[in-house]
């Protein structure tokens, strides 16, 4: 049988306002963060699933991170590439128009102006570094700034200084894809079909045969010899637009395919903070009416301590 004292009875009594403090408490914390517990240890047995469930998500997380920086690239790629679509274009405009007009009055001034922006399309740089250069971000793929230097060099290779390693991007579980370009590749197909020659070789032989005595310069009015040369330029400039065009719709078709799978990870990366919630999210209605039950419980057990000093058993010993 239990002895009946005065310090046990505080002592119950206490121990009552104490928990009801606690109780208190942790339905405050509740309410106020919204969530079951504020770390793993408080969700018991749910912890272990609680820790994939996240761990899963950061995975989903950090691949669309990786894909924002891979779509960035993939933008800055497609105006570099469009840059020399459009710069072998209005090469073959200049060309064209000599051939109807009869006359190359400006038709290495405006071929020195497209090369350069051509150059400066394969030298194009995407967060301080360049984009076709492969490994060696720092160092400029191009290293002829104009027509002189471009046939003053030995080979067209040796003006293209890019290493042979092109950006590759996991963008997804057990899938990576090659999202890089190198300026050397920039090749367009020969008449035979076969010999694969680069952009630059077109702009080196119009400026050769232009300083060449024997069948330059390119100026005034063309000759039979020079009309049937530029005719034979016209065809090489829409093999390499041909290209340069198919490589802006291969970037773009990465980009394409790079959207839809961004558009599955953000529905995954959604589903799985709905997991989450449902097992870390409190119930908001049930979460204040503990909050108000346990105040009840904290001023309950509040009064019966402030009582004890009128119950005392000295009071019946007197």
């Amino acid at each position: 049988m239990s002895r009946v004292s005065t310090n046990g009875n505080y002592q119950s009594a206490l121990l009552n306002l104490m928990q009801a403090q606690q109780a208190q408490n942790d339905a405050g914390e509740k309410v106020q963060t919204r969530k079951n517990a504020t770390d793993l240890t408080g969700f018991g047995r749910a912890s272990e699933t609680l820790t994939a469930l996240k761990g899963a998500a950061s995975r989903v997380q950090g691949f669309l991170d990786t894909g924002e920086a891979v779509a960035a690239r993939l933008d800055a790629q497609d105006l570099a590439i469009n840059q020399v679509v459009d710069a072998l274009s209005g090469a073959r405009e200049a060309i064209g128009s000599v051939l109807a007009s009869d006359s190359m009055s400006t038709l290495m001034l405006d071929l020195e102006g497209q090369f350069q922006s051509v150059s400066n399309g394969l030298n194009y740089r995407h967060q301080g570094g360049y984009l076709f250069a492969g490994a060696d971000t720092t160092n400029a793929p191009v290293s002829v700034a104009n027509l002189s230097e471009l046939v003053a060099a030995p080979t067209v290779a040796s003006t293209l200084g890019n290493d042979q390693i092109k950006q590759v991007s996991r963008i997804a579980e057990n899938t990576s894809v090659e999202t890089g370009y190198l300026a050397d590749g920039f090749n367009f197909t020969e008449a035979d079909g076969v010999t694969q020659s680069h952009i630059f070789q077109i702009f080196r032989d119009i400026k050769a045969y232009n300083d060449n005595p024997a069948t330059g310069p390119l100026t005034g009015k063309p000759t039979e010899a020079q009309k049937t040369f530029l005719t034979a330029q016209l065809k090489r400039l829409d093999s390499a637009s041909t290209s340069t065009i198919d490589a802006a719709a291969k970037n773009g078709s990465l980009a394409n395919r790079l959207d839809q799978i961004k558009t599955s990870h953000e529905a995954q990366q959604l589903s799985l903070e709905k997991l989450v919630s449902s097992r870390t999210d409190v119930d908001p209605l049930k979460a204040v009416t503990d909050l108000q039950l346990s105040q009840v419980a904290v001023q309950a057990s509040a009064q019966v301590v402030a009582k004890l000093s009128e119950v005392s058993l000295l009071n019946f010993l007197r």
